[in-house]
């Protein structure tokens, strides 16, 4: 019932309860006074009877108006005490104080909207804590994806230094070691870099119409071209009759598919390898799937495999650890066109990525 209704009946009832309890106490008054103790009408008990009715009038009123008042009050009161006691709790970085107040007045509507603040506020705080959390796993993983190669390259230096490449083809092999090892390290800093730009939205992107098919048509040509020295294949299928129309900026886009492919390249457990890429059209969008054959990833990771640093194997060795930024990055993008994008995968078997993107005619 809502408080203005309580008002109103309360109102009411200061008016109704009194004139039934005055007419109550005439029937009962006159009963007693001229029936039972035999009183005469026109004598001093005349005088005895409206002396009493007056004083018990005068107490009714009281009464019922007292009484109504306080439990109306107390109706209205003591949901707003709870919600100032929540307010101060709340204040005092208690989250956790909730108010049990289900009733469907304005004060739960008030209490409704205040319980959903708090929770907002929880999550916030929660996502905050996460954020900090996420904030201190990247300085750790900044410091042990640039400390390793670091101190790979100072100890071939250090080693041609004291002469231990002391001959031209052991020279050129840490040589060479030495140039793989920045490379990859100027790999490292380049996600780094893309991924705080996209974070901080400082990233420009230059949209343009962009056929899918066409797109990766020349991707995946280059793709099967690399995988053939490993005995792998990559194929793109796709109805050709359809539209593959997006807006899209080509590089970003390339940055995602290249991101997709290396981080299932990292996985790859079979002799064959094998990535297939596939287009599908609707009529407001399209999807594009890119499934491999790799060891797949377990359906408690799925949901986490697009947030920053997340590696679904935790032993963080050279040739599986990488950034951890490849598939946020990804998000990122993809977001940024508008679109979409998700995983499915099943262990043993292979894992799928999709993301769409809106179509245009």
């Amino acid at each position: 019932m809502s408080i203005r209704k309580k008002l109103l009946l309360s109102n009411v009832g200061m008016i109704i309860l009194p004139v039934f309890f005055v007419f109550l106490l005439e029937i009962i008054l006159g009963y007693l006074f001229f029936v039972v103790f035999k009183g005469n009408p026109q004598g001093s008990e005349l005088k005895w009877f409206i002396g009493f009715r007056f004083i018990a009038i005068a107490l009714i009123l009281v009464i019922t108006n007292g009484l109504l008042t306080y439990f109306v009050s107390k109706s209205i009161i003591s949901p707003l005490k709870q919600l100032s006691m929540a307010a101060k709790k709340i204040g005092n970085g208690d989250l956790e104080y909730s108010i049990g107040y289900n009733k469907k007045d304005e004060i739960g509507e008030l209490t409704n909207t205040f319980e959903l603040m708090r929770i907002k506020l929880k999550d916030a705080k929660t996502a905050q804590q996460q954020y900090e959390q996420n904030r201190q796993e990247l300085i750790a993983s900044i410091s042990h994806d640039l400390k390793t190669p670091l101190t790979s390259i100072k100890g071939y230096i250090k080693g041609i230094q004291d002469g231990v490449a002391n001959t031209p083809e052991k020279l050129e092999r840490y040589m060479n070691i030495i140039y793989k090892t920045t490379n990859d390290m100027d790999g490292l800093i380049d996600e780094l870099f893309l991924y705080s730009r996209l974070d901080l939205q400082r990233i420009p992107f230059q949209f343009e119409r962009v056929d899918l098919y066409a797109f990766l048509s020349d991707f995946v040509d280059e793709l099967a071209f690399n995988l053939e020295k490993e005995q792998g294949t990559a194929t793109l299928s796709a109805n050709k009759a359809d539209s593959y129309m997006v807006e899209a900026d080509r590089e970003k886009l390339k940055r995602v598919i290249t991101n997709i492919v290396q981080n299932s390249m990292k996985y790859m457990d079979k002799n064959h390898k094998n990535i297939q890429v596939r287009l599908f059209s609707s009529a407001n969008e399209v999807i594009v799937e890119i499934k491999d054959n790799g060891s797949g990833i377990s359906k408690e990771d799925i949901p986490y495999i697009f947030e920053s640093f997340y590696r679904t194997d935790t032993s963080r060795n050279s040739s599986t650890g990488g950034s951890g930024l490849g598939l946020s990055i990804v998000k990122g993008i993809i977001e940024k066109h508008g679109g979409t994008v998700w995983a499915d995968s099943a262990l043993g078997k292979g894992t799928s990525i999709y993301f769409k993107l809106k179509k245009v005619t």
